[in-house]
């Protein structure tokens, strides 16, 4: 079983026990967190998809880590100018564990 959530403007793969990295969260390390934008359910027998988002599919995470990720260089360049203009930048993170899929079964 598995799921297809949206965080940020970015879709994610999840399942039980699958360790993420998302955009900066604003949530404390140790914080549970609850995925309500899920687009896409895969159960054992059946799949669900949202229009744009299921309101019956919720995914438990908890917060493990924040951090940084790899510098990256930008460098702009203008040959025989005498122009160079170089500049770095790190993404934060947030490193998330998946600990359940609800699935509410609507009546």
């Amino acid at each position: 079983m598995y799921a297809i959530i949206s965080n940020s403007g970015k879709q994610y793969k999840v399942s039980v026990g699958k360790i993420i990295l998302l955009e900066k969260l604003n949530a404390k390390i140790g914080e549970k967190i609850i995925f309500k934008n899920v687009i896409i359910h895969v159960g054992e027998k059946n799949t669900n998809f949202g229009n744009p988002f299921l309101s019956n599919v919720f995914i438990h995470g908890n917060i493990l880590e924040h951090g940084r990720s790899k510098k990256i260089n930008i460098i702009k360049f203008n040959r025989r100018k005498h122009y160079k203009k170089q500049q770095g930048h790190r993404q934060w993170f947030t490193t998330v564990k998946i600990h359940k899929i609800e699935y509410n079964i609507k009546e």
